[in-house]
């Protein structure tokens, strides 16, 4: 008998001490991964070894729908064909198909064994994927949004009471100009009434002056038609007893 002493490996990978271990993106696709290819363990399968619910450990298979094909190899049996299945229903971190033949990928001859890992390919998958990151892209500009919106609400109710008496303030001191102007206003009428009484009284002086100029400077234009000593018999005033002759 041989004794062999087994010692423990222990794979340490070699990290950095501080940050992350690779650049943020956002949950979005990475160029630099094949979204086409995963490798997934049968962790049950029924009696005729056609149907397969698929264990994985990357959740992207949520994406898969029902009727989609997949194709697929056996882990460690690379050198054989790809075998062809259909999504028949889809979990969180499971997901079934249904088997065509196991015949390209898998010898008929041996037992199929649950726990068994498979190695698959699906152009759809990688599709799904992109199309669900794109749309991802969107879900995050319009949550950035929300937040936005939700941070100036938080922002507003929580400064409530300050923006409430810093309202209150500016409109007392709006109140309090308009106050001022009101009364600047109406001081300035009552000046400008007593100089327009003062004015007013020297127009009417001016005017009354202006009239007495008129009447004295009026040319007469009347030329009378009847002889003067009629006129002055007819008042009683003292004139001679023979009229004068009528000039031409």
């Amino acid at each position: 008998m041989f004794s062999l002493s087994a010692k423990a490996v222990v794979v340490v990978p070699n990290l950095p001490n501080e940050g992350v271990l690779a650049p943020e993106n956002r949950g979005s696709i990475d160029p630099k991964v094949d979204y086409e290819r995963f490798s997934g363990r049968v962790s049950d399968k029924d009696d005729s070894a056609r149907v397969f619910k698929i264990h994985v450990e990357n959740n992207n298979t949520k994406f898969f729908r029902a009727g989609d094909s997949v194709l697929f190899k056996v882990n460690l049996k690379e050198s054989r064909d790809f075998c062809k299945a259909f999504v028949r229903n889809v979990e969180d971190f499971h997901f079934t198909i249904y088997v065509e033949s196991l015949g390209p990928c898998y010898s008929t001859s041996e037992y199929f064994r649950r726990g068994t890992v498979l190695n698959f390919y699906s152009k759809t998958l990688a599709l799904r994927v992109f199309e669900a990151s794109k749309y991802r892209e969107q879900l995050i500009l319009r949550k950035e949004d929300f937040l936005k919106q939700l941070n100036d609400i938080n922002h507003f109710l929580w400064t409530f009471d300050q923006q409430k008496v810093k309202t209150a303030a500016d409109y007392d001191e709006q109140i309090n100009r308009l106050q001022r102007e009101k009364r600047k206003a109406l001081d300035d009428m009552i000046t400008l009434k007593q100089e327009r009484l003062v004015l007013q009284n020297e127009l009417m002086k001016k005017l009354n002056e202006l009239d007495e100029s008129l009447l004295f400077y009026r040319v007469e234009r009347q030329e009378l038609m009847t002889d003067r000593w009629q006129l002055d018999h007819d008042q009683g005033l003292p004139v001679g007893h023979r009229p004068q002759d009528i000039k031409e």
